[in-house]
């Protein structure tokens, strides 16, 4: 494995980890609930790094993965990055997306209509 993809590697972990620390905070602080659909939030949340793509949290976690692999050179990691990001886009959109609807109703799909799920906008959402 070159170098460089070393490194970027290591880059896509020091990115994905701050945000991954974010989103959990994002999730106590403003939404006061977590992550787990066992204790979810009381409200939704909309600020923070949420502001520029829906799925931030799941972004950073990729970002890791990608990162492992590129550090390692893993093909096995790739492949799991893969696999990942099925099940995350599946979970997204048959569970958590109807959940959010039913739960916070337009509130949600305003949001849902101006932040993008999974490429940030380029001005964040006021």
């Amino acid at each position: 494995m070159p170098a460089a993809l070393r490194v970027l590697g290591a880059l896509l972990i020091a990115a994905g980890l701050p945000v991954l620390v974010h989103a959990f905070v994002r999730f106590v602080t403003e939404g006061r609930g977590t992550p787990a659909p066992v204790a979810p939030t009381s409200r939704l949340v909309v600020g923070g790094l949420y502001r520029w793509v829906r799925n931030p949290m799941y972004l950073a976690v990729g970002a890791v993965i990608a990162g492992q692999a590129l550090l390692f050179g893993s093909p096995e990691l790739g492949v799991y990055l893969a696999l990942f990001c099925a099940a995350v886009a599946t979970f997204v959109h048959g569970y958590e997306e109807p959940v959010l609807r039913g739960r916070f109703g337009e509130q949600y799909e305003v949001y849902r209509r101006a932040v993008p799920a999974w490429w940030p906008r380029l001005q964040p959402w006021p």
